[in-house]
């Protein structure tokens, strides 16, 4: 289960949806501070290096769905398993 979800549908021009896919990709080429905005608020995200990036097209009649899904680690980077210095062990350490 996610810690935190939020989604979003709205129907936008393809020139809207372009922008903010630009937008984006400004953003995410930029410091990689993405701020998104959803249903009146706003969602800031940092993204960090690597990035996976999984693309989707699924034809279901006359309906066609393109997802792109970014997916990227919260953790620190470095060497598996290692912890940032002062950090806790696990108990009885």
């Amino acid at each position: 289960m996610s810690d935190v979800k939020v989604e979003h549908e709205a129907v936008l021009t393809r020139a809207e949806v372009a922008q903010w896919i630009a937008d984006v990709g400004k953003a995410l080429d930029g410091d990689g501070t993405v701020s998104i905005r959803l249903a009146g608020s706003t969602v800031e995200l940092h993204v960090p290096d690597p990035v996976r990036c999984e693309i989707e097209v699924e034809v279901d009649g006359d309906e066609v769905e393109l997802e792109i899904e970014l997916t990227w680690s919260t953790a620190r980077t470095g060497a598996k398993g290692a912890r940032p210095k002062g950090s806790a062990g696990a108990a009885g350490e």
